[in-house]
């Protein structure tokens, strides 16, 4: 598949806002009582809370990435196009 280098800056701010997003959302939920079993921040075990968003937190920024380098990797592709 050819990608423009248009769709290659899209992918790569897609893979740069995932990075830039979700670490945040990860410590908003880290500070979050609800994630604690004594309702009190990083004490008591983690609840499910935590560990489901941690999931959504780690297959976000995998596929955030993926998309990233895919962008990245289409650019370059699409600069030896052009200089061939």
């Amino acid at each position: 598949m050819v990608l423009s280098r248009g769709w290659s800056v899209f992918l790569v701010g897609v893979g740069v806002w995932t990075w830039v997003i979700w670490p945040r959302f990860a410590v908003a939920i880290w500070q979050d009582p609800r994630s604690w079993a004594s309702g009190v921040v990083a004490e008591g075990a983690a609840t499910s809370f935590l560990w489901v968003h941690a999931l959504l937190i780690a297959a976000s920024l995998a596929i955030g990435t993926t998309v990233g380098v895919l962008g990245i990797r289409a650019w370059i592709a699409a600069r030896r196009r052009q200089a061939s």
